[in-house]
């Protein structure tokens, strides 16, 4: 229908000089219109020039008084002759109506609220805000004024109109005929191809693109952790239990059960299954006698310790745990030999979510175990660890870890914010953690760990964590994301 109108009307005509005017006359929607345009005009039938031209547009709020009338005048009429108590009239209005309306018909005039109830001030009124309104809907000419209050009211708002002025083309024909895709077999056999008119080929349509799998940002840094760990000699360890025992979390690290780290509001406890089937025996009386009493030359917490609040199972907060297990397993071996593991995996907390804060996380953590390790030695590993991600220049802190003493926080001076900012923690596992593994007394460990999303989010430009992980990461970012590595050595 709306091919034959544009073709009929040229056919009898020079130009369709407005697309929107002769879309309005022939009752035809814009849109489909367009699209018809552009589709005659691929084909030479028609020549058609695109055009902008600014006009006022009614807003859904001015559509709506377009159709029933403005607040005011509705208020108005809904106030009998007689007068109304201002109960009554709320009942019988809509409170967005009542609201707006009362307001500007007092402002008007045109009624009045007392103590008495509401009345008329005048027998009838004009609604001149729905006439105005229309014109502007049917692209009529509207007075400066009346445009000034619909705008000051937020009816009404200008836009860019596109349109199109359509003249008759090279190959214009009254009437198209249905252009061929493809010469099948019916034809050559009918022999009625000769009479066909084939659609052309455009060769320089641009094809579907490709839809290939694109990695992570996440995942590029993690692999670049994972090389430079290889390098160095570590062994991976396994972190496939995201689900852990309070046991191995917290008390195997000498962490206090009475430690605020413990409290739900940090960490997830699962209710099924709530506790953990079975714990070494002999392990868990020398946790609980270093706990309650002290041992290996410690005084202990000084506490009763509850094997109860051991056995609850948890999302595991820290890979530290899976570092216990490990480093137990290492214990009851035959005999000592020196070992570097690492890990790099996902850990969960029970924190506020914010721009630098996720529910979970990534955590990095490397360890060595090995015979009179020291402080000294600590230092020149994490010297070449970070020397080898491009970042020469360090400065340790000292901290507080219940698990670690001496404990450490790393910082690292960034080049691009220029300023000093926290890369990491460290520091040397207590006697208290790994005598009661049965590790010799000469065995030492020295542990490091950093989180996986705040070098990625540098490396990347992203200030925003859910931008990076989680249900409001755009595709986009994941496809076109640009190669980034860090300054491996």
């Amino acid at each position: 229908m709306a091919e034959d109108s544009i073709l009929g009307f040229l056919q009898n005509n020079d130009e369709i000089p407005d697309s929107h005017q002769f879309a309005a006359g022939t009752g035809i929607d814009h849109i489909e219109l367009e699209n018809i345009i552009k589709s005659l005009r691929g084909f030479e039938i028609v020549d058609a020039q695109e055009f902008q031209k600014d006009r006022w547009f009614l807003k859904d709020e001015g559509k709506t008084y377009a159709q029933e009338g403005s607040p005011e005048v509705q208020l108005f009429y809904a106030v009998p002759p007689e007068g109304i108590s201002r109960e009554e009239l709320q009942k019988k209005v809509d409170p967005a109506l009542f609201k707006i309306g009362s307001s500007w018909a007092i402002k008007k005039k045109w009624v009045e609220i007392g103590r008495q109830g509401v009345s008329r001030k005048v027998e009838s009124v004009e609604d001149k805000i729905q006439l105005v309104l229309q014109k502007i809907e049917n692209g009529e000419v509207v007075e400066e004024k009346d445009l000034i209050e619909l705008k000051n009211r937020k009816l009404i708002e200008f836009r860019p109109l596109k349109g199109y002025s359509v003249k008759r083309g090279p190959k214009f024909i009254s009437k198209r005929k249905k252009a061929a895709t493809d010469l099948t077999r019916e034809h050559i056999q009918r022999g009625d191809w000769k009479d066909l008119e084939f659609k052309e080929y455009n060769l320089s349509a641009q094809v579907q693109p490709i839809q290939i799998g694109s990695l992570h940002p996440l995942l590029k840094a993690s692999f670049t952790f994972l090389l430079l760990f290889l390098t160095l000699s570590f062994e991976e360890m396994p972190t496939n239990n995201f689900v852990e025992s309070s046991f191995w979390n917290f008390d195997a690290l000498f962490q206090p059960q009475q430690h605020p780290a413990r409290d739900s509001h940090d960490t997830f406890f699962l209710k099924v299954p709530s506790t953990a089937r079975e714990l070494p025996e002999d392990y868990v009386d020398r946790v609980k006698r270093v706990h309650e009493f002290g041992d290996y030359g410690s005084i202990g917490y000084r506490y009763k310790w509850k094997r109860e609040e051991a056995s609850k199972n948890l999302l595991r907060t820290h890979t530290t745990a899976v570092s216990a297990r490990m480093l137990y397993r290492l214990a009851h071996e035959k005999s000592f030999s020196p070992k570097r593991y690492y890990s790099i995996d996902r850990v969960f907390r029970n924190e506020a979510v914010d721009r630098t804060h996720l529910a979970e996380f990534y955590q990095i953590e490397g360890l060595i175990c090995d015979r009179g390790l020291t402080l000294g030695d600590l230092l020149g590993v994490l010297e070449d660890f970070f020397s080898r991600l491009g970042m020469t220049k360090l400065r340790f802190k000292p901290a507080y870890n219940p698990y670690t003493e001496p404990s450490l926080e790393i910082f690292s001076y960034h080049e691009g914010l220029k300023k000093w900012v926290e890369v990491g923690n460290s520091g040397m596992f207590r006697p208290e953690m790994l005598l009661p593994m049965g590790l010799p007394e000469d065995v030492a460990v020295i542990a490091w760990g950093l989180s996986l999303e705040r070098p990625t989010m540098i490396l990347y430009g992203i200030d925003n964590i859910r931008d990076l992980f989680g249900p409001k990461v755009d595709f986009n970012l994941i496809k076109n994301n640009p190669i980034c590595r860090l300054a491996m050595q």
